[in-house]
């Protein structure tokens, strides 16, 4: 079994929309361990701010085969790929993480670990809370280090939002 990380993001209609992306993972991977959401500007355009947390579960699928349905539940709610790069998202689902796995598969388009780490506070903030002591498979330093250090913290602030996800 392979324990992956998905970063998740929305800025249309957000609950609604992450909610329902978290029910179709459930339905394919069983339980979810989820960070705290934390909302924050969008980055890279002028639009709502964002609902952002990081997910993680354990599958026996391969990293092409989640990364293709996590594209497909994105379709499934409405995400388009034919728009700019930085634009309003319905659901925003990205593999950050499949186990240590290091992987450029630009056939499939799939980056483990994905570059967004290290970039962003809105993944890196989840990740770090949702695993603070695991190391980054290429950069050797936990996350709660990476997150400690994380040049951008001013400059892309985001604050915790106090929501509930999952149906108990």
């Amino acid at each position: 079994m392979a324990r992956v990380y998905v970063s998740v993001g929305s800025n249309i209609e957000p609950l609604q929309h992450i909610r329902a992306g978290l029910t179709d993972l459930q339905q394919h991977y069983g339980t979810l361990q989820l960070s705290s959401v934390y909302e924050s500007a969008a980055v890279g355009f002028t639009g709502e701010n964002f609902y952002n947390l990081v997910l993680a579960f354990e599958t026996k699928q391969t990293v092409q085969q989640v990364n293709q349905l996590l594209h497909d539940i994105e379709a499934r709610h409405g995400r388009t790929r034919d728009g700019q790069r930085y634009s309003a998202r319905t659901l925003d689902l990205d593999l950050i993480l499949y186990d240590n796995l290091v992987l450029q598969d630009k056939a499939n388009k799939v980056e483990v670990p994905r570059g967004e780490i290290e970039k962003y506070a809105f993944v890196l903030l989840p990740l770090a809370e949702l695993i603070p002591t695991l190391k980054h498979p290429i950069l050797g330093k936990t996350y709660a280090e990476l997150w400690d250090n994380f040049q951008g913290k001013e400059k892309q602030a985001l604050w915790k939002v106090d929501i509930a996800l999952l149906a108990d």
